[in-house]
């Protein structure tokens, strides 16, 4: 497998909690170094009960750490985290992560994490009852909102035999991400240094709701995940972000956000803002259809099944397209499967490919979200970008925030070559 670039010359904290997999944690030493980073390995007091200081020491570039007063040195986190270009914690335990997102910093580990202000890749490992377990992915969630990053383990075999997710991802996809964030934060890390420094962004995100009556709406599942994600990511690469949402939750570091429900708010808030953006990605789920009249009091079940009529709601992509006048415009193409069977990625791409010409769409993002691991209300995507050009290409399934970063690394691409 080939060297990641981006890794030669910068500083990376390799964290290791206590985990059986923390023995992998070697093998992302190793090629850490290989591509030519500086790797200062930290070990929690659990990981040593799994593997040997010396043995990171004898491969990274500085002696492994495992204590706060292990040294001279009266301040190691603030050193350690001072001067990190990244921090990588692999495997990260629910005890890390709960520890992390409650800002405790009771080792030399999460002392770290919280003196910072490099990006944190996070690469969790556990067994599937707790990578399932509500406080382990609430946790998460605090994590992912205050800007970390998180490689989702794999499904496969754990300690103890058992089959499932939350084995830790292979050492070679976490030095990918690794080297991908190192890219994403530039020659320094910080947003200021970003890839979309000085580029003004408009997202939407969330369904919309189209009211029947005082109480009753016609709407839809999405919950806004990879709007947020989009948003958030493109404030953490420099961007000016608006966001424009119908979700009711904390707007992503580094956003403006504005609130809608209907299609019709959204059109607006949408179209009014248009001229001055540069890139415009519609990730929301806006409905097509709306009640021609919503009654101005809640229908009584009594009075019988009411008569709702539909009308068509205005194509906000559409619009854009139409209106275009140098911007750079993402569509989002939701499809579902036929007979309960994918349509990857023939149908899929085939559908989303007439929608972006019709549309004028620069990148379209289309996704199956009738597979229950992918599109409305989960974390996780399978998506195909597709090209005016034609190139479709299919993604693995990942988490919503990476998506959302490889989106941005293809619009970074296309509006770094457009003439």
């Amino acid at each position: 497998m080939a060297t990641p670039a981006g890794l030669a010359g910068r500083r990376v904290v390799l964290g290791v909690s206590g985990g059986i997999a923390a023995y992998k944690a070697v093998e992302i030493c190793r090629r850490l170094v290989d591509a030519g980073a500086h790797v200062a390995p930290v070990l929690t007091a659990g990981a040593t009960k799994f593997i040997a200081p010396l043995t990171f020491s004898a491969l990274a570039s500085e002696p492994a750490r495992t204590s706060l007063f292990d040294s001279d040195e009266p301040i190691p986190h603030t050193r350690l985290g001072q001067s990190a270009d990244l921090v990588v914690v692999a495997p990260a335990t629910a005890r890390l992560i709960g520890t992390y997102a409650a800002g405790i910093s009771d080792d030399l580990l999460t002392a770290t994490l919280l003196a910072t202000r490099a990006p944190v890749l996070l690469a969790p490992a556990m067994h599937t009852e707790m990578w399932g377990h509500p406080a382990v992915q609430e946790n998460l969630a605090i994590l992912r909102r205050r800007g970390v990053h998180v490689v989702e383990p794999d499904s496969g075999r754990l300690a103890g035999g058992d089959m499932g997710a939350g084995r830790l991802a292979e050492p070679a996809r976490i030095v990918e991400a690794a080297a991908r964030l190192l890219v994403h934060f530039g020659d320094t890390p910080g947003p200021g240094s970003a890839d979309l420094a000085g580029v003004r962004v408009l997202v939407t995100a969330g369904g919309t709701r189209e009211p029947i009556d005082p109480v009753r709406f016609i709407g839809n599942r999405s919950s806004g995940k990879m709007g947020y994600a989009l948003a958030g990511a493109a404030a953490g690469r420099g961007a000016s972000v608006t966001l424009i949402t119908t979700v009711d939750r904390p707007a992503p570091p580094g956003t403006e956000q504005v609130r809608v429900e209907t299609a019709a708010e959204m059109a607006e808030a949408v179209l009014s803002r248009y001229a001055v953006a540069d890139v415009v990605v519609m990730a929301a789920a806006v409905a097509d259809f709306r009640p021609k009249l919503a009654a101005p009091e809640k229908i009584k079940k009594s009075e019988g099944v009411p008569e709702v009529l539909l009308e068509p709601t205005t194509d906000i992509l559409a619009a854009l397209g139409t209106a275009k006048s140098g911007q750079f415009l993402v569509g989002f193409a939701a499809e579902t499967a036929s007979s309960g069977r994918t349509p990857y990625p023939g149908q899929l791409v085939q559908r989303a490919a007439s929608k972006m010409v019709a549309k004028r769409v620069d990148l379209m993002v289309a996704n199956d979200v009738s597979a229950p691991d992918s599109g409305f209300e989960v974390d996780t995507n399978r998506a195909v970008i597709i090209t005016p050009g034609g190139t479709a290409e299919e993604l693995p399934r990942m988490t919503k925030i990476e998506l959302a970063e490889t989106i941005w690394d293809r619009v970074v691409r296309s509006l770094r070559e457009a003439p």
